[in-house]
């Protein structure tokens, strides 16, 4: 269980660029070549985590919680099985907001504007990491969108990001009632992936 110590705004929030040269290091606790993690040290807040290939599955979910390399939550173990099914080598897990809380109301009650802008620049550079085709992108944050208000503005910035770098979107498993793309926890194993509108999508039900 992660609860946050306070708010992200008093804390040093380390940059995306340095964060990632730092996590591009040898490190004891784990392979760097199979592992990326930014930042490389547990802290309250998280850009990425996932694993190093040439077409990663880009799941999106609303924000982290304590899963490490080496040490995968339900989640996020889930989320690189239904990755290695479709296809994909590698999966990076990102999110909508950065900061860490195992319980979604647990979450800040205002979105921290340094956060916001260090987390869309890992977005980017994410969605550069696809060689060949267009960066496949798992829209899997379920409900808990809906907790609160600024998460609706992060996913419109993540969007406007995603049509300028040819992002493709796509959701697995049965939408929940009010249109939210299903949360990757509960999914079988051999679910598959279908295109999804997200620009739709954000204007019907967001």
């Amino acid at each position: 269980m992660h609860i946050p110590s306070c708010g992200t705004a008093g804390q040093s929030i380390l940059s995306f660029a340095p964060a990632l040269e730092q996590a591009r290091q040898p490190n004891p606790d784990y392979d760097v070549a199979r592992w990326l993690f930014v930042p490389n040290y547990y802290c309250d807040y998280r850009y990425i985590l996932g694993t190093t290939g040439e077409r990663p599955l880009i799941c999106v979910g609303i924000n982290p919680s304590t899963a490490a390399p080496n040490a995968l939550d339900n989640t996020l173990k889930s989320v690189e099985r239904i990755a290695l099914g479709n296809g994909y080598d590698s999966f990076l897990m990102f999110n909508v907001y950065a900061q860490r809380a195992t319980r979604p109301d647990d979450m800040e009650q205002a979105c921290n504007p340094q956060l916001h802008r260090e987390n869309m620049a890992a977005f980017r550079w994410a969605l550069g990491q696809t060689r060949g085709g267009s960066p496949a992108v798992w829209a899997a944050w379920g409900a808990i969108i809906e907790k609160r208000p600024y998460l609706t503005d992060c996913l419109r910035d993540m969007i406007a990001i995603g049509e300028e770098l040819g992002a493709c979107w796509y959701s697995a498993g049965p939408f929940s009632k009010r249109g939210h793309p299903h949360h990757p926890l509960y999914l079988r194993k051999e679910s598959g992936l279908e295109r999804f509108d997200v620009a739709a999508y954000l204007r019907s039900c967001l």
